[in-house]
């Protein structure tokens, strides 16, 4: 059995641990209940989810922890 390795932030460069998963969904690429995730550190949440909101894309913001239910 492998240790479940913690996420790492999806910004470009960080090597951080993530502590937030961004939900979004392009709406031209997929259906309407699909959810790609992003991840995030507390530095590159704000970045991330501006980038998202501004394309319509971004779902919702939770916690990485809730990932793991």
């Amino acid at each position: 059995m492998t240790e479940r390795q913690s996420p790492m932030c999806s910004a470009r460069g960080c090597r951080r641990p993530a502590v937030w998963a961004l939900r979004w969904n392009n709406p031209k690429l997929h259906t309407p209940e699909r959810r790609k995730i992003w991840t995030a550190c507390d530095e590159h949440r704000t970045h991330l989810e501006e980038f998202l909101s501004l394309r319509g894309f971004l779902k919702e913001t939770v916690s990485t922890e809730e990932l793991v239910e």
